[in-house]
């Protein structure tokens, strides 16, 4: 089934920040966004999801638009993250998973042993089983009107393998490490065999209207240095060498790429060198540090999203800081994590036009 909007020009895009500064060029003032801008902290979503489901919503194009859009009307942000989950790809090998009130997501039956991989769907179409995914991107494009970039995303194969064995979030993970040490073969074949469906899908996202792609390794900090470099990092740089390649053969523009690799401080200058244009950091990162270990790309965050409880003047003051550490250019400013479900949104905005306001200023000497 092809998205409805496919094949139509897209409206010519008014702000560009965020692209510029993904490419590394120079930019008037800093870009930024949040992650999980769309979503829980918003009295709008919540109004939302009061009748739908929440997979629902991520499986209906016009409802993912319309919470994608949300922040976008109230806050001055320089681009808009589709509203999707990164278990949609669990999901699409057959797995069954539930976002429980006050537990969070739930597999109703997880990976327990390696014999059980062969329950899982190998020939995922994802432009069939995905569709409503790039039906809702392409419905987004044009509803933005141009005004910001679509940001699409996927999970990363380790952090979905996590989820699959564990059957839901976990402080540990050591289910679904132990697999890394019992059974590192079977591991390999279910960290490929994600690998493989994650690249088709943001390929798909690319051609359905996505302009930058965010790769999320949330559970990134779970692994030591050698077990990320093993498990994680080899799929991490796959992902972006093969989607750019796809899109190439494809004859789409390869767009650039994020990698937020969450708590893996151990691994900056080999995510620096794995081949995407930006790196995010969680807020446990020193900018500077980062800058050091990682010289070549642009840098996303990474302000403690606990901040945004402070006072509106206080987060000025932190968001000042955080500018002056990054530097204006080769960055775009963010949360070092996403949004809380108590976080008030006026000191999101508070954030958001702190950042324009010092960065602009500092770009102009003052």
């Amino acid at each position: 089934m092809a998205a409805p909007y496919t094949g139509q020009a897209f409206p010519p895009l008014k702000n560009d920040l965020l692209l510029r500064a993904a490419a590394g060029e120079k930019t008037e003032r800093v870009p930024v966004w949040a992650m999980r801008q769309a979503g829980r902290y918003l009295p709008e979503f919540h109004e939302v999801r009061s009748k739908h489901d929440f997979f629902e919503v991520c499986q209906t194009p016009e409802l993912a638009c319309e919470i994608t859009l949300q922040p976008i009307r109230r806050l001055d942000l320089d681009a808009a993250i589709i509203f999707s989950d990164i278990l949609v790809i669990p999901q699409a090998v057959g797995m069954k998973v539930e976002m429980v009130p006050g537990k969070g997501p739930t597999f109703d039956d997880p990976l327990k042993t390696p014999d059980d991989m062969k329950n899982l769907k190998k020939d995922v179409n994802v432009y069939e089983t995905l569709n409503y995914v790039f039906e809702a991107i392409t419905l987004t494009r044009h509803k933005l009107e141009g005004k910001v970039p679509l940001i699409g995303f996927s999970g990363a194969p380790w952090t979905l393998m996590a989820y699959m064995i564990e059957g839901g979030g976990s402080n540990t993970f050591s289910k679904a490490k132990k697999w890394l040490y019992v059974h590192p073969e079977e591991s390999h074949q279910l960290l490929q065999l994600l690998t493989d469906i994650i690249v088709q899908y943001l390929v798909g996202q690319v051609q359905a209207g996505a302009q930058i792609l965010q790769l999320f390794e949330s559970h990134a900090g779970c692994l030591g240095p050698g077990n990320f470099s093993k498990f994680a990092l080899p799929c991490i740089k796959q992902i972006s060498k093969r989607v750019k390649e796809e899109l190439s053969v494809r004859g789409t523009k390869p767009v650039p790429m994020i990698i937020f690799a969450k708590d893996a401080h151990f691994a900056l200058e080999e995510l620096g060198e794995s081949g995407y244009e930006v790196v995010a950091l969680d807020w446990t990162v020193k900018p500077k540090h980062a800058r050091r270990l990682a010289p070549n790309v642009t840098l996303q965050g990474n302000l403690d999203p606990c901040a945004l409880y402070a006072s509106e003047e206080e987060i000025s003051k932190m968001t000042k800081e955080m500018l002056k550490n990054f530097g204006t250019q080769k960055y775009i400013a963010n949360l070092g994590h996403g949004m809380y479900p108590d976080h008030n949104p006026d000191h999101l905005a508070a954030f958001i036009n702190s950042v324009h306001r010092h960065s602009e200023q500092m770009n102009q000497g003052l």
